[in-house]
Parts: structure tokens; sequence; C-alpha cells
């Protein structure tokens, strides 16, 4: 019998148990370990943000969905892993394992920036008490209105939440009527607005250029945040910017318990995989997810990160799982993950799909498009996933509807 631990129960985390499970069936053990009891779906956090969603809407508790796949889940955060005794930490004790699944996410390092932060001055989707908090936030916000600065720090990989949030404080303030009294300006990294990490995704530029203009909104490239405080953001030209709200996303490290480990991170405490997921120095541990380490696309005069996306964080999971099922059984023949970037950006009541197949250029498909159903698809995403997730049921959530969304047949399985 093999004992595969998992360390996160969040998008990358909760389907590895459930292929897990699938794939290797009941004569193996499966762990998850996690420092929250709850499951949520991380990209709903922008509509929980402005009050078109609740905690309940879009999360659920662990523990009784795991247990009907006889999945064991201790509720403890991991404090450190120890590769050469095959055991990972927690306050509950220790939890032996023959293989390791490393979903932990990142760590959201605020405090790259003084003053960046839900416990500084600025609010957060990173998480669902963020959004909440980011939401108290805003119902204050709504009884005096004035300006509004929402964007990504320097170092930043994850660009789509701050334009979802831009859009989406639009549409909402429009809604409210109050949107002319509610200069809106973002701030970001990147070199031009479009380019998400990516270097952009077709015509990804021209087409948030224009959406920008359309909106009103005023975007400050290029952009380095020297400190955040009470009511102004100051960049490092010196430039300050008020704000009466204001919404960010940090750049990402790697969670401490992980980075710690010896041998198995790069310095930014991302771990290090080989193509097939797996750790070159500790070949029983694997990592999918953002926790995994990505080069960037391309140098950029401000640094920016490679983002991770939904179906990406799935491919790696099923090459991560395919691959430990093989090393169990034996079996020389390993798969690879598909680097392929897709993105349903939200907009309100519109959006925005990106699609770069693979991620880093050249790329056999390129595009963005803009339309409803982009905002339809991104809905419709969020119920199907929670209701499979909920059930316990493995299969590529994120493939069957992208490619439903977006009218393709199918997508290549290898980068």
């Amino acid at each position: 019998m093999a004992r595969i631990v998992i360390i996160g129960a969040s998008i990358g985390g909760m389907p590895a148990a459930y292929e897990c499970r699938k794939l290797l069936g009941r004569q193996h053990s499966i762990t998850v370990i996690s420092n929250v009891d709850f499951f949520h779906f991380v990209p709903s956090n922008p509509w929980v943000a402005v009050g078109w969603r609740t905690r309940k809407d879009i999360s659920f508790p662990l523990a009784p969905v795991l247990k009907k796949k006889g999945i064991e889940f201790i509720h403890a955060a991991a404090e450190r892993i120890e590769p050469d005794r095959n055991r990972v930490i927690t306050a509950k004790g220790e939890v032996p394992y023959d293989y390791l699944i490393v979903a932990t996410g990142p760590k959201l390092n605020f405090s790259a920036v003084p003053g960046l932060g839900p416990s500084g001055h600025t609010q957060s989707v990173c998480t669902v008490d963020h959004a909440e908090q980011a939401w108290g936030a805003y119902q204050a916000f709504l009884k005096d209105p004035g300006p509004i600065v929402v964007g990504a720090a320097q170092g930043a990989s994850c660009f789509g939440p701050a334009y979802e949030m831009a859009f989406i404080l639009d549409a909402d303030l429009r809604k409210k009527r109050l949107r002319k009294k509610v200069p809106i300006t973002f701030v970001t990294p990147e070199p031009y607005i479009g380019h998400m990490g990516l270097a952009g995704v077709g015509k990804s530029r021209r087409l948030m250029e224009d959406e920008f203009a359309d909106h009103s909104i005023t975007p400050i490239t290029n952009a380095v945040i020297r400190e955040v405080q009470p009511g102004r953001l100051t960049l490092e030209a010196g430039q300050e910017i008020p704000f009466r709200y204001a919404m960010f996303i940090p750049p990402f490290a790697g969670v401490d318990a992980v980075a710690a480990t010896p041998g198995l991170c790069n310095p930014k405490g991302f771990v290090n995989i080989d193509p097939y997921q797996a750790n070159p120095t500790h070949k029983n541990i694997y990592a999918v997810g953002v926790c995994v380490a990505i080069p960037p696309v391309e140098q950029t005069p401000v640094p920016t990160g490679a983002p991770k996306t939904g179906y990406m964080i799935e491919s790696m999971v099923s090459a991560a799982v395919h691959n430990i099922k093989a090393d169990i059984e034996n079996n020389p023949k390993r798969e690879t993950a598909t680097w392929n970037a897709i993105c349903l950006a939200d907009m309100g009541d519109t959006g925005i799909a990106f699609v770069a197949l693979p991620q880093m250029a050249p790329r056999n498909v390129t595009w963005a498009k803009k339309g409803k159903w982009v905002h339809l698809s991104k809905v419709a995403l969020e119920k199907y996933f929670l209701y499979k997730m909920k059930r316990g049921v493995s299969e590529p959530y994120y493939e069957k509807a992208i490619l439903q969304a977006l009218g393709i047949r199918k997508l290549e399985r290898s980068a």
C-alpha cells in the first residue's frame, strides 16, 4: 500500500485528491492536509468583494466530501517537510508519506511594499477572507465615494483578478449611478495594458487599451509602488495617487514550510520540478499549481511573473497523479503537463477570453475575444466546478467548461 499525502485543498489539491482516488483505487491511502477546513472557488472572490456573491455561495466544508471518498482530512497547517524521513510535520503530529503532492498555493507577500494588504491600507481578493473584508470596506466606501485605485504590485504574477476588479467596480458603480463620482486608476508593473504576465495574448493589448478608454479607467504601467499610506499611494517615480478605496494583488512567494525544505525550492520558495511535476532532488515529491517554479515569459523593465491559470493547474494535477501511479506500478511511461494558458476574465456585464497555446511563445494558438458570453461562461464554470467538487468527481473541470464556452473541440495535450 502506498501513502499519498497532499498539502493544500484548493483548485490544485482537491482535484489531486479525487484523481488519486480514481486512478489508484482503494488499496492506497490518501491524506489531505489543509490549514483551512473549507474549499472555495477562488476565481469568484472579486464577486464577493462587491457583494455579488457570499462565502456560502462559493464554498463548502472539506471533511464531509473527502470522507465520502475515503480520503483522510487533517485540518492543520503544515509546519515543515522532512524529505529524508518522508514525513510532513503538522501541529497535530507527523504524517508519513510515500509520495507527497505540494499544492499549497502561494504565500501572499504583502510585506514587499510598506502599507500593502488587508492589514495595511489596501484590499485583496486573494482569499475569501480577504474578499469579505474588501466587501466591508466597499460598503463603507459607497457611503462616501471618491477615487479608486486598483492593480498589482511589482513582482506580481497574477494580473487577471486586478483587471476583473477594475471592471467589476466600474460595472457595479454604474448600476448604482455613482460612477461619475469615482475616478478609477489602474496601477501595474506590466509594460503595457494587456501584457498579463504573458507578453500579451493575441490582440489583448489593443483590446484592453480600448476597454480602458471606453470605461474611463486611467492606466499607469511600468509602475513600482514605494509605499501605501492611508488614502495615498506613492510610486517610486514620486507620483502620488489619492484613493478612498484600493485593491492590489501582491507578489507571491513560497509558503514558509515548503520554502524552508532543503533542495526543494528556488530562492523565492517555489518548488522546482522536472518535466513530470516531480522535484529533481526529492523524486517522490510532486508539485502542482501556483507553488510551482515557472520562469517569467520575458524580462520586463519592472519585474513581472508568469501566471498559472486553472486549466494549466488542472493539467499539472493530471500529469502528477498519472506519474505517481506509473511509479507505483514500475511503469517507465511518464506524462507531462500542458503549458497552455486559458483565462476567462469577467468584466461585470461582459468579459474577455484569453487563449495562449502554449503559454510560452512561439505559440500555435493565440487570441483574445470579448463578449457577454465570457461573463456567462465564467458564471457557468463556477457552478459546474462547485457542483462537481462537492460530489468528489474527478474530471477535467476547466477543460470541459472552457472548451464548450470557446467552441474549441480539443486542446493539445502537450506543450
